[in-house]
């Protein structure tokens, strides 16, 4: 079937950083539009475009936009939703309408020769209390005839806070680099696994401005994290075709760093071809990990503390996320491409999570509607 067989082919070149405009440039166009809501009152709506045009055989430029308008009671009344904050820290005011909107182009120009593929470009984010900046690379080698391939991607970012809440932090910006180095072997004409190593260095504020920590009535201290974060990552991401009707790819991720923090992931999706038009499929995630070196239960701090946690993500919590992706193509020599997915993601039960939102857990549902155009 014709979708399965387009996607198969369009993923045997799985570069990590970015998308790989690679083999065959051509001009086109998407909108996309995503939600997300949970039980903690989180609303975020974010429309996409992106348009891609080829300047000649070899070289295409390509222009990106996002927008996510978030609703969050922690970003509209400056405390948490479980309980209120001490009057003299939460000076956040109600706002009208979303409660944060960021704003986040994306410039990029790609070359590519039918063995070599290279990326470069720059993002600039904007929102409410905080601004990112960054540049990117990344370049793709095919070797063995195209049955292997390897990469390189690396992203310096440059970003710098400005609370909302008055607050003087200790530092305003959050750097980061990243490296990404990656090979891609075709093992067989049904089978491609690819290996990524990522390494990242952060520096800076590291925390977020506004959480805090209030223990038996006693406000202990806004969240504070050191300002110097190093991680290591190593995947593996394998596509396996089945027949013409399906195709199954997988991933195993396995993280840590410095802060003690441990974690892997798993995840695996089914896609089906129903007919000629439409596809269909299945895929789960699960990810689970430990706790940082300076999280301690709760109950245990104290306000000479140098270090305070507040965020769940730097406690032990699992995560799962089941979803359904479906493909529409009208046929075969159609312009359009029509996508189209719902997942459900659910946490463990975390007392830092029932601490800040007053719920154990975090459930979310989130959608992706996606219309691609070449021409």
């Amino acid at each position: 079937m014709q979708i399965v067989k387009s996607f198969f082919i369009g993923l045997m070149l799985i570069v990590p950083f970015l998308k790989s405009y690679a083999s065959d440039l051509k001009d086109s166009a998407s909108f996309g539009f995503d939600t997300y809501a949970d039980t903690n009152d989180v609303q975020v709506y974010s429309p996409t475009f992106e348009l891609l045009k080829t300047v000649s055989k070899n070289w295409l430029v390509g222009v990106k936009l996002r927008v996510d308008a978030i609703a969050a009671a922690s970003i509209r009344l400056g405390y948490s939703p479980a309980h209120e904050s001490p009057d003299a820290q939460a000076t956040a005011s109600k706002r009208s309408g979303f409660d944060d909107v960021r704003y986040a182009p994306t410039f990029f120009v790609s070359y590519d020769d039918g063995e070599n593929a290279a990326t470069v470009g720059g993002y600039y984010s904007t929102e409410l209390d905080y601004v990112g900046k960054a540049l990117f690379a990344n370049y793709t080698r095919q070797l063995n005839q195209g049955n292997t391939v390897v990469g390189i991607g690396i992203s310096q970012s440059a970003d710098t806070w400005s609370p909302n809440n008055n607050r003087t932090l200790p530092k305003d910006n959050r750097d980061e680099q990243k490296i990404d180095l990656s090979v891609n072997q075709l093992i067989s004409p049904t089978l491609s696994l690819q290996f990524v190593y990522s390494y990242m260095n952060s520096k800076g504020f590291l925390s977020s401005p506004y959480p805090y920590l209030i223990q038996n009535s006693t406000f202990i201290g806004f969240e504070n994290y050191p300002d110097t974060r190093t991680g290591h990552a190593f995947a593996l991401k394998g596509l396996k075709y089945i027949d013409d009707n399906n195709v199954i790819n997988f991933s195993y991720r396995y993280y840590d760093d410095d802060w003690d923090i441990a974690s892997h992931t798993l995840s695996t999706e089914w896609l089906h071809d129903i007919n000629d038009q439409w596809m269909v499929g299945a895929r789960v995630r699960y990810y689970t990990q430990t706790d940082s070196n300076f999280a301690k239960p709760l109950g245990a701090y104290s306000p000479t503390d140098k270090y305070v946690v507040a965020d769940y993500r730097m406690s032990a919590f699992d995560s799962y996320d089941f979803g359904i992706p479906v493909v529409y193509k009208p046929s075969a020599d159609s312009a359009y491409t029509y996508s189209f997915s719902i997942d459900y993601y659910r946490t463990s039960d975390n007392d830092y999570i029932q601490n800040w939102f007053g719920e154990s857990n975090i459930q979310a549902v989130y959608t992706t509607i996606r219309i691609d155009y070449e021409f």
